[in-house]
């Protein structure tokens, strides 16, 4: 039998040996080597990317260009709030996943950006206020974030105090009570200290951006490529509205929009009931047929338009709030800024009699609210639930990545 020490190899037998495993490889892959080999060079390449996460950096999912149903077409595409110093990658998305599920990335690794954005939820929290990293609530409800990317006004929060989604992607990490890094806390500069020194973040802004570097900027892009990738297109009004679209022109057009979907050309699976067919069309179509949602509300996203301003929520309000997309809005839990409303009903009921004068308010919405019956805002709620997007809050691009 050997004697232990006749087998264990030292510190300067393992570095030898994987210099020579390294060389082997990389000579098995320049003459044409199984996608097995490359995998061993991504491992050896960036190791603590694979010992903390279940990325497979010699294929990084696709962010860049998923394929979506045929309403999203390049004219859509188009209207993303993307610029062209931040184009979204698969390699500065997939980081940027990393960083928006990392609770390392709160003052006491409790907290990380999908704490309070739950991907199952919608990307929201189910609770008024979200629990920061010492027990603390937040003072506003956590925004969804699906089709964040089509919201054409840039400025972003409710009270759109961030100028762009890369601006607001740190805001949280450096809020006192959500993620604490703030001034006291030594700010974004403290938190890339931390970074550098977790193993796998100096390999992975080597593999996205091709140095080690932890910047603000890169990290800021890299959350915003992801959240921008957070698409929603496959909710049962993208399923049957795509019928719509593809026989009538290939376009996204009011008149497209206000075409039945509980006819027999929509497969039973996605036909809407009577009760969703009239909120969609109560939605869509302007006042006064309709209740002229989509004008702020805009289709085929959802998202708001830049143009809308505030709801009147309060008597006298000052501040014009934005809104996220409607996509999922059914699974949200709690509703408005400052989570007041806990259903979709008591929504539709404030549309109906509860708007309030203010300077804010949207001219759109008069003063009282538009009058619709029990009935109808039945209707609308019925609408709204086909909205849910069950895709994006399954899909395996968005989950967690770590071991």
């Amino acid at each position: 039998m050997q004697n232990h020490k006749t087998w264990q190899m030292n510190d300067r037998q393992h570095a030898l040996l994987a210099v020579l495993c390294t060389g082997v490889a990389m000579a098995l892959s320049a003459c044409g080597g199984g996608g097995s080999v490359s995998a061993d060079v991504s491992d050896s390449a960036f190791p603590n990317v694979a010992t903390y996460t279940t990325l497979d950096l010699n294929a990084p999912v696709n962010y860049a260009a998923p394929s979506l149903l045929a309403h999203y077409d390049a004219s859509l595409l188009a209207t993303r709030n993307q610029t062209v110093a931040n184009i979204t990658t698969d390699k500065g998305a997939t980081l940027g996943r990393v960083l928006f599920n990392d609770v390392r990335l709160s003052i006491n690794d409790t907290k990380s950006c999908a704490s309070c954005h739950v991907q199952s939820q919608g990307f929201v929290d189910q609770n008024q206020f979200s629990t920061g990293f010492a027990g603390g609530l937040t003072t506003a409800h956590a925004m969804r974030l699906g089709n964040v990317a089509f919201y054409q006004g840039n400025s972003m929060f409710w009270d759109k105090r961030a100028s762009s989604l890369e601006i607001q992607a740190t805001e949280p990490i450096q809020n006192a009570t959500e993620m604490g890094f703030d001034a006291a806390h030594g700010g974004l500069n403290a938190l890339i200290t931390k970074m550098q020194g977790l193993p796998y973040y100096p390999e992975l802004f080597t593999w996205a951006y091709g140095d080690a570097a932890i910047t603000t900027t890169r990290i800021q892009n890299a959350l915003a490529q992801f959240q921008r990738s957070m698409v929603s297109a496959n909710s049962q009004w993208d399923r049957a509205y795509a019928v719509i679209y593809a026989a009538n022109g290939s376009a996204n057009t009011p008149q497209n929009f206000g075409r039945s979907l509980a006819g027999p050309n929509i497969p039973a699976a996605d036909r809407f009931s009577a009760s969703q067919d009239n909120g969609r069309e109560l939605f869509m179509r302007g006042r006064p047929e309709g209740k002229g949602c989509a004008g702020c509300h805009q289709p085929p996203t959802f998202a708001l338009d830049p143009n809308s301003r505030s709801n009147g929520l309060d008597l006298n309000e000052t501040v014009v709030f934005k809104s996220p997309s409607l996509k999922n809005v059914a699974l949200s839990g709690r509703f408005m800024h400052d989570g007041r409303f806990s259903t979709l009903s008591e929504v539709l009921n404030h549309y109906a009699t509860g708007v309030k004068d203010g300077t804010a308010r949207d001219n759109r919405l008069p003063v009282g609210g538009i009058a619709m019956t029990a009935q109808e805002q039945a209707d609308i709620v019925a609408f709204l639930q086909t909205l849910t997007d069950t895709t994006l809050n399954t899909d395996a691009r968005f989950g967690n990545p770590f071991r």
